[in-house]
């Protein structure tokens, strides 16, 4: 099964338009997604809008690819779970975030194995074609997940992303939108 997620903050149909044409291409592959807030005609995969946080990890688990948007939650979920993960990042451009941060993100976890970042839909479909027709996936057939050399990685990436704010005033860091 392939698991979509948009995130929770906007819409994103360019990844779920690409994702469902894909899927009217492919109609063996169960492909899943959180839509978020999306008004798009999606009709070759199934949808819902949003999920509860354990609903989240069981489809995570479940899926043997992600598709997401270039979030550091997905990005680091994929990498404990050692899921091969398909990055669409949202622009800025098209109205898809307020700035291209996700840009920035997707370039520098391209360089992680798991990692695969495509900018339009022709190369979502390259990418879904190809990760299907190598059945990348890294769970054993018992289930167990198999720890990988990302761990120490993405323990530094998620201290980072959920540090307290405060530490960075006592470490001497400061935010330069803030600095005066």
């Amino acid at each position: 099964m392939i698991f979509a997620t948009v995130g929770t903050q906007l819409p994103f149909d360019r990844l779920l338009t690409g994702l469902d044409s894909w899927a009217e291409r492919n109609p063996n592959t169960q492909v899943f997604a959180q839509c978020g807030l999306s008004k798009a005609r999606i009709s070759h995969i199934d949808t819902t809008p949003t999920l509860g946080v354990s609903a989240f990890r069981r489809h995570f688990e479940a899926a043997s690819l992600i598709v997401a948007h270039a979030g550091m939650g997905t990005i680091l979920t994929a990498a404990e779970l050692g899921k091969p993960v398909i990055l669409l990042p949202r622009r800025a451009c098209f109205n898809e975030h307020r700035n291209d941060h996700q840009q920035d993100t997707a370039i520098e976890m391209s360089r992680l194995s798991n990692v695969t970042v495509v900018q339009d839909q022709e190369a979502l479909h390259r990418a879904l074609d190809f990760a299907v027709s190598q059945e990348a996936c890294s769970i054993q057939s018992d289930g167990e997940i198999v720890p990988t050399e990302l761990d120490p990685l993405i323990d530094v990436i998620r201290d980072f992303v959920w540090a307290d704010p405060s530490l960075e005033t006592a470490m001497g860091f400061q935010n330069q939108a803030t600095s005066p």
